[in-house]
């Protein structure tokens, strides 16, 4: 009886413990949103590794446009997630932290672009075409077999296309001028594509205090997997890094200045599937866990 006494007073000692460094430390809330056929139950262990590393944090993995619904166009997503974010971020006087994995990144950026008066302070890009994508991956195989990515173009670049969530960042360097007229996503966050919108949107976008963008050469999604941190192809087909890129050049939303502020980061690393990043301890120890205090 004593033993198990004893032992039940160290179980209550330890939540105690979590609780009190929670309470003293101040963890922000955590807020996920996943990508493209995913859905909330895939971030077991990065709930785990925020647990373990950062007790008590409270964290909202967003169950909206799970699998098939993902497909649907980004605005779209952008308004849905928003609604059920922004009275999380009401409730945190101190701020949130977003983590967004693939193309849940390129959705939170349009929430952040678009909401004014958010209180986001570490932005996490985990694995997310943020500067577009142009590969023949598994997932474009699937999606339009009857297509490559050299003719996706021609879908992509419509009415039609631009209802399917991939097409609103398919980024074809080798038709540009199609890409900039047909794209009513990424190329109007990019402020690639005339948008009046663009100064307040750079506005909203830089009340981040952190950007903090994750990927790696071993993704086998992502294409180019720079894109991850806003490197892109040229015409060449030859990568582009992020600070040789005009939207970096002209701080089109506000890369230069988030780095002059000395908020930009870049972390890369080998060895991890684009289905594993949210799984490996080392990418959480390496490139998250510090950000989300």
């Amino acid at each position: 009886f004593i033993g198990r006494l004893l032992l039940l007073l160290e179980l209550l000692w330890t939540l105690f413990g979590a609780c009190l460094v929670a309470t003293v430390i101040g963890y922000k809330p955590v807020v996920i949103v996943h990508g493209l056929f995913d859905s909330s139950g895939v971030f077991v262990e990065l709930l785990s590794f925020i647990n373990q590393s950062h007790p008590g944090t409270n964290v909202s993995v967003i169950d909206l446009f799970d699998r098939s619904s993902s497909l649907q166009p980004l605005w779209k997503q952008v308004e849905g997630f928003k609604e059920a974010i922004y009275p999380i971020m009401q409730n945190a006087a101190d701020g949130v932290h977003f983590i967004c994995y693939s193309q849940g990144g390129l959705i939170c950026r349009g929430i952040l672009s678009t909401l004014p008066n958010h209180n986001v302070h570490s932005f996490i890009s985990l694995s997310s075409p943020q500067a577009g994508q142009y590969g023949d991956t598994d997932y474009l195989k699937y999606l339009f077999p009857q297509f490559m990515k050299s003719n996706l173009f021609h879908f992509c670049y419509t009415g039609v296309g631009q209802r399917i969530s991939i097409c609103n960042y398919w980024k074809d360097p080798h038709h540009t001028d199609m890409y900039v007229n047909g794209s009513d996503y990424l190329a109007l966050l990019n402020s690639e594509r005339s948008n009046p919108n663009s100064t307040v949107w750079k506005k909203n976008f830089l009340r981040i205090k952190k950007l903090v963008l994750i990927g790696g050469p071993d993704d086998g999604v992502i294409t180019p997997w720079q894109s991850s941190q806003f490197g892109f192809y040229n015409d060449n087909e030859t990568v582009v890094e992020i600070k040789d890129q005009d939207l970096y050049l002209r701080d089109v939303f506000g890369l230069k200045t988030l780095n002059a502020r000395g908020d930009l980061f870049l972390c890369s690393m080998a060895g991890v599937e684009h289905i594993k990043w949210h799984s490996n301890d080392t990418v959480f120890n390496t490139c998250i866990e510090k950000w989300l205090v």
